[in-house]
């Protein structure tokens, strides 16, 4: 909800690219927490919580890079389409993929946005700006 604390999770195998995501948040002043996983099992694990520790709590949204080890960003998006629990949640694809395809098949599983990293460039003040003003007008569930 507007106003309200919401978890980001970065899913991002890339040191130098989460760098520079929690650089940009950090100098944005944006007050969300940041999390992160390096692949899709990972985020699951956070998402949906393990043995012990308890799911990520609500509200919360996705940054999510496609092209990853062990489980891929589609290969993720299918997966939480398919939880009740997780088929509502957020997600904005940050991808080096501009192939169609790709594009397609993230649209296909209804993300938020696709924005390609090389047409970010290493400014990524705007990107953090359009999340920020995304999360005081738009309510999320």
């Amino acid at each position: 909800m507007p106003g309200s604390t919401v978890n980001i999770l970065l899913v991002e195998d890339d040191e130098v690219m989460r760098m520079a995501i929690r650089r940009a948040i950090a100098k944005s002043g944006l007050p969300h927490p940041l999390l992160e996983a390096r692949d899709g099992l990972e985020a699951l694990e956070m998402l949906r919580g393990t043995s012990e520790r308890p799911p990520l709590a609500r509200p919360f949204f996705l940054l999510l890079d496609l092209n990853m080890p062990r489980m891929n960003g589609i290969e993720l998006l299918q997966e939480m389409r398919t939880d009740p629990r997780l088929q509502s949640t957020v997600v904005f694809v940050l991808s080096t993929s501009s192939a169609e395809e790709d594009i397609r098949a993230a649209f296909g599983h209804n993300v938020a946005g696709y924005f390609v990293k090389t047409r970010v460039g290493i400014n990524f003040g705007r990107l953090i700006g359009m999340l920020e003003t995304y999360l005081e007008l738009s309510v999320v569930p």
